[in-house]
Parts: C-alpha cells; sequence; structure tokens
C-alpha cells in the first residue's frame, strides 16, 4: 500500500530552503563583517607596535602592506629595557593575581554557604549583598582612602589588592551562590551519608562541579583588574603602579612617544587574551550552564 503524499508530511520546499540558505548566509556575512571591524584597532595598534616612529609619523599603518621593511622589534626592546615598563608590568601581575585568587576563593566559600548553609539572618545579607553590587566605586575613594591612611597601606599593593577584592567579592559571591544552588541536593546528601563535612563536600563535589563558573569568574576579575586605572591612579604610588599608569604617565611625560606607548599598549592587551583563550572553554560552559537544565 503506498503512502498518500499529503501537505503536512512534504519538507520544506525549494524556495524555503534556499531562502534559509541566504538568510544563514547573510547572518554569516554580518558576523564576520562585524568581527572584521572590531579586529582593525586592535590590527592597526600592532603594525604600529612594530614600526619605527618615523614611519608613525609620516605614514599610516596600512603602509606596511606596501613596505614590510617597515617592520622591526626595536620597539619591543627598547620597552622592556624601559625599567619604569618592566617594574609596572611586575605590579600588574602582582595586583592581578592576588586580587583574583582571594576573590575566587572567598566568593566560593561564601557562595557555598548561602547556598547550601542555614544560619540566622542569610536571606537578609544576600539581600544587602544584592544591594552592594550597585554602589559605585567612585563612592568608596575618599572614604576608604582616609582608612587607609589610619592604617598605613595607602600608595601600597596591598591597599589596592583589597580594594579590588572587596569591589569583586558582592558579584562573585552572587554569580556562585546562583551556580551552586542548582546543584542536586542528593548529591551532598549522599555526601553527608558518607560522613564528609561541609569542608570536604566544599572541595570534593561543589569547586569541581562549579568548575565553569568559577572559571568565568577568574576571567571577569582578571580582565576587570588587570585593565583598571581609576583605583590604581588613586592607591598606589610610583613604586606600586601597574602598567595602565605608567602607559598613562608616559603619555603626559612623552607626547610624541606613540612607538612605547603602541608597544606597552599592546603588551598590556596580549596577556589578558592569552587569559581568555585559555579558559575560554570553561567560560563558554560557565555562560550557558544556568541556561541548560
Amino acid at each position: 500500500m503506498t503512502a498518500i503524499d499529503t501537505p503536512a508530511r512534504r519538507g520544506p520546499g525549494p524556495a524555503a530552503r534556499l531562502a534559509a540558505r541566504a538568510g544563514s548566509g547573510a547572518v554569516r556575512v554580518g558576523l564576520l563583517l562585524t568581527a572584521v571591524f572590531w579586529l582593525v584597532p586592535t590590527v592597526g595598534l600592532l603594525i604600529s607596535s612594530l614600526r619605527g616612529p618615523a614611519d608613525i609619523s609620516t605614514t599610516g599603518w596600512w603602509r606596511v602592506f606596501t613596505d614590510p621593511a617597515q617592520l622591526t622589534l626595536h620597539n619591543y626592546a627598547d620597552l622592556m629595557g624601559n625599567s619604569t615598563i618592566t617594574h609596572a608590568l611586575l605590579n600588574s601581575v602582582l595586583i592581578t593575581v592576588p586580587a583574583t585568587v582571594l576573590v575566587i576563593v572567598i566568593g566560593a566559600m561564601a557562595g557555598y554557604a548561602f547556598a547550601w548553609l542555614e544560619f540566622p539572618g542569610r536571606d537578609w545579607l544576600f539581600l544587602l549583598l544584592i544591594a552592594l553590587l550597585v554602589v559605585p566605586i567612585q563612592v568608596a575613594l575618599i572614604p576608604v582612602t582616609k582608612l587607609y591612611a589610619t592604617f598605613g597601606i595607602f600608595g601600597s599593593l596591598v591597599g589596592v589588592i583589597l580594594f579590588h577584592t572587596a569591589f569583586g567579592l558582592p558579584f562573585a559571591i552572587f554569580l556562585l551562590r546562583n551556580f551552586f544552588a542548582e546543584i542536586p541536593r542528593e548529591l551532598l546528601e549522599a555526601g553527608r551519608l558518607d560522613g564528609a563535612g561541609e569542608l570536604r563536600l566544599f572541595a570534593r563535589v561543589v569547586v569541581p562541579l562549579g568548575g565553569p563558573a568559577i572559571a568565568s569568574l577568574a576571567i571577569f576579575q582578571f580582565l576587570w583588574v588587570w585593565n583598571d586605572m581609576l583605583v590604581a591612579l588613586i592607591f598606589a604610588n610610583s613604586g606600586s603602579a601597574p602598567l595602565t599608569v605608567a602607559l598613562q604617565q608616559q603619555t603626559r611625560q612623552f607626547g610624541d612617544n606613540i612607538d612605547v606607548l603602541s608597544s606597552g599598549a599592546f603588551l598590556s592587551m596580549v596577556i589578558p587574551l592569552a587569559v581568555f583563550f585559555a579558559f575560554q572553554r570553561q567560560f563558554v560552559s560557565g555562560i550557558t550552564a544556568g541556561a541548560v537544565k
């Protein structure tokens, strides 16, 4: 018996398939053009950092495509020989890494406590934490300056690290608490039945399952701290200033040293990009985890 070919059983017609392919192609072309548009400034900065001061001052960076002999590594050699820049680069690492690690460790522990531990005032404390998310950094600059002066840590690396840690914790706790709350209760109950304490459950169950969210938080916090200039400009002195402040001071002292600024800016950009690509898979998993049941 031959089945009757009804309209309901027919697939999309040739016109519909052609329209779908055209629409998909248009979306891809649009995404490609957007990516190229966003990459042009980065490519220009990279090429400018590889050109000499004379070439930069006379022609545009696109001239290198017709005259590749302009490319040189002298700018980066001079940059690495600049003690101010190298010391500032070290300060950036000494500020960013502890501020990121502290936020992750404290935020993960607090997120677990808000998600799975019962204690008086838990919900009110969490509401207060959410309210802290809308407090701008500028509001705390003067009070924290006075507090740091009292304790003698104004102008030090410790003061900058503590400020970044304090303002990074509300978002960290909020993010990780919501992620940890999605962990099945049965897993934690099974661990408790096996005699595991809260610290063991946190280290052996919660942290491994929360790896994508923790990686996402690490990327966010690292980028925020590494690219910051306002906090470091106020709370760091000349000996503890990070790379962003050092580049700003180079601009103020030498208005036409674009060769130093371009290479320094690209160096400052490469490190957070490397961190992002290193944790890209975990970052995407952390972003999409809450949308998939």
